[in-house]
């Protein structure tokens, strides 16, 4: 079954690149678009895509709204892929925060559009790029760290956040510890699980915000 996809973007041309790039994946199939965020509830109820290709900025409801909308009243939620035009915009890291899988630049290449489709299908960990982890950084706060603490991660399972914040996938991340995938599924769910974690970008985001791991 191909990956399915609906775009949610103000500008028509952001739309028809985006679906040219994507339709040409004998895996990836575009269901749908949408000019605004106010119509992503309708349309995922009623073409339940598998990802989200979604504006950050949008005129009658942002993308970050809109993932939250999204995230708080759709049963099994698709993946949202915000998109935006500058990495250190402050509405992607607020996007992320709000439950956002991950985000992408409007000038990506189309391997890189295709790649990031494919990564947050799969429910893997998009690198966020530095300014991204810098704004982490800056947002560190009390709350994040004592979840941390709390967490009581074992010294693997600190290794493992790590490597998910560098953004290497399971696989990636079993080659460099030289373990099965299995494991590390088994590591990563135990992380989400300790820390509240909705997904692995929550808890990279929390592993940024607590000063875990750095920006650099």
């Amino acid at each position: 079954m191909p990956v399915t996809v609906l775009l949610v973007d103000d500008e028509p041309l952001v739309r028809a690149g985006l679906r040219a790039v994507l339709d040409a994946q004998p895996d990836i199939e575009v269901v749908g678009e949408a000019a605004d965020g106010a119509s992503v509830i309708p349309l995922v109820r009623q073409l339940r895509p598998d990802v989200v290709a979604m504006d950050v900025r949008m005129p009658l409801l942002d993308g970050i709204e809109a993932t939250r909308a999204v995230l708080r009243t759709v049963d099994s939620p698709p993946k949202i892929l915000v998109v935006t035009t500058f990495e250190n915009d402050e509405y992607v890291y607020q996007a992320l925060r709000a439950g956002a899988d991950g985000f992408l630049l409007k000038r990506a290449r189309p391997s890189e559009i295709v790649h990031a489709v494919r990564l947050v299908a799969e429910g893997e960990t998009l690198l966020f790029p530095a300014a991204v982890r810098a704004l982490a950084a800056e947002y560190g706060n009390r709350q994040a760290r004592a979840v941390l603490e709390r967490a009581a991660l074992t010294e693997r399972e600190e290794g493992v956040l790590r490597l998910m914040a560098r953004g290497l996938t399971n696989v990636e991340i079993a080659s460099e510890l030289i373990v099965g995938t299995e494991t590390v599924k088994s590591h990563v769910s135990a992380i989400l699980a300790k820390l509240g974690a909705r997904d692995r970008t929550q808890a990279v985001i929390t592993a940024y915000e607590s000063g875990f791991v750095s920006p650099a």
